[in-house]
């Protein structure tokens, strides 16, 4: 059967229009609901099943993981062997992606990943190690662990090499040496990354599908000018104006993030934190009660900015600007994925104008204001301020007595907070604790 006949002439999935892949990528693809390539994916495909060096630069939400993934999966058919490929990702939470995205595709030619990220028993990870799984993703530092610590693990053998968020990763200082076929994918290009491409790669192919840092056309853009101290209040009739949708709102700091997401819950709005401080079980715990939809707002530090692929995100909102204006491309780029529309809206105080500035000339255009009605605001500050005073209290009180459960004890102890309250409080406090 040709691949065509076996997309029954009805749609063209990405193996059928890029030739060079196998049928059964091609179905494994179209049961993904991949019917057509995008415009990364036709530019480094076909480069990379030639056996070349590949940069990769298109906007979040391109399908740079499919772009790297796809002539992998077809290297490993054409010549079978364990350790074949390692794909370095910035971040714990975008190393699980990544392996169910090649998980997905392998599934019908039996691919094996390991996931070896920090967060996670090394003992167990070595085992998984040892049964020399295809395809190991990893974040640099637990990599480094086990080249170092586990016995027999070496990857002397390589033939792939990814760097997924490749600024990002290099921003940790990481550089590896091995022979092997090497892809960097991001949506920024910086100074490191073009170090190493002259350093590392063999006359690597540049395929940019974006020369400039762009954010993609369906995504609209606002900003809103408010006072620092009225931030609480903005973010509260944002969601409520906007209700039913999903949103990723993020933060600075971890303090900042798990502070929000009490305050929400106070006010009855299902909010679920997402930071480095939280133990990598309640992470991926998380990322998946929002994606199941069972929590309707992820408070998130840049952990989650990258690379993360959430389909149902339909608002991100910037509660404290990126300090550098890159991070900027890829908060946003978690909405308006794979051709949906999304918004983004951007918080900026007094103290923030001229952060704001270099983001608008980063991008290249001047971004317009989000319609509020101030007055409207301006009603919810007594109810905000309570919320606000009881979230910093359940932070502090968290910060002496560390485990989170029983913080919760001294607070509901003989106290007039309705039983509601109590009920979200306690979720969250569920949600959050390891």
């Amino acid at each position: 059967m040709t691949c065509a006949a076996a997309c029954f002439d009805v749609v063209c999935c990405v193996c059928c229009i890029i030739q060079g892949v196998t049928e059964v990528l091609c179905e494994a693809c179209d049961q993904l609901g991949w019917k057509s390539p995008t415009k990364i994916q036709i530019e480094a495909i076909p480069v990379a099943l030639q056996g070349r060096d590949v940069i990769g630069l298109a906007e979040t939400g391109s399908g740079k993981t499919g772009a790297f993934a796809l002539p992998i999966l077809q290297s490993l058919l054409d010549s079978p062997q364990r350790l074949h490929t390692l794909v370095l990702t910035p971040t714990r939470e975008l190393a699980f992606q990544i392996a169910e995205q090649f998980e997905a595709l392998g599934s019908s030619i039996g691919v094996k990943c390991a996931v070896v990220v920090g967060g996670i028993d090394m003992m167990s990870q070595s085992l998984v190690l040892a049964k020399k799984p295809h395809i190991v993703i990893a974040t640099p530092g637990r990599l480094i662990d086990h080249l170092e610590n586990t016995k027999g693990f070496s990857l002397r053998a390589l033939k792939f090499l990814v760097m997924d968020e490749a600024d990002r990763i290099l921003n940790m200082d990481f550089e590896t040496e091995v022979d092997r076929r090497t892809f960097l994918f991001s949506a920024t290009m910086t100074k490191k990354v073009q170090k190493l491409q002259r350093a590392a790669l063999k006359d690597p192919v540049k395929c940019a599908v974006s020369t400039k840092y762009t954010t993609v056309d369906k995504l609209q853009q606002y900003y809103i000018f408010i006072p620092s101290k009225y931030k609480d209040c903005y973010l509260v009739s944002i969601l409520n104006d906007l209700a039913g949708n999903a949103f990723m709102i993020f933060c600075s700091t971890c303090n900042t993030a798990q502070r929000v997401a009490l305050l929400l819950r106070n006010l009855g709005i299902t909010a679920i934190p997402l930071h480095g401080q939280m133990g990598q079980n309640k992470r991926l715990g998380a990322l998946n009660k929002f994606k199941s939809k069972s929590r309707s707002v992820l408070l998130a530090t840049d952990v989650a900015s990258r690379g993360l692929d959430i389909p149902h995100v339909d608002c991100v909102i910037n509660y404290d600007i990126p300090t550098h204006s890159k991070d900027y491309i890829h908060r946003v780029g978690r909405t308006a994925r794979a051709g949906r529309a999304g918004k983004s809206i951007t918080f900026v105080t007094q103290y923030d104008v001229e952060l704001f500035q270099r983001i608008e000339s980063l991008i290249g255009k001047k971004l317009p204001a989000f319609p509020t009605q101030e007055d409207e605001v301006m009603m919810l500050v007594e109810r905000v301020s309570e919320a606000q005073r009881f979230a910093r209290l359940s932070n502090d009180l968290c910060m002496t007595f560390g485990k989170l459960k029983y913080v919760s004890q001294v607070l509901f102890k003989g106290s007039l907070f309705g039983s509601m309250v109590r009920y979200n409080l306690n979720g969250c406090f569920e949600d959050i604790q390891n």
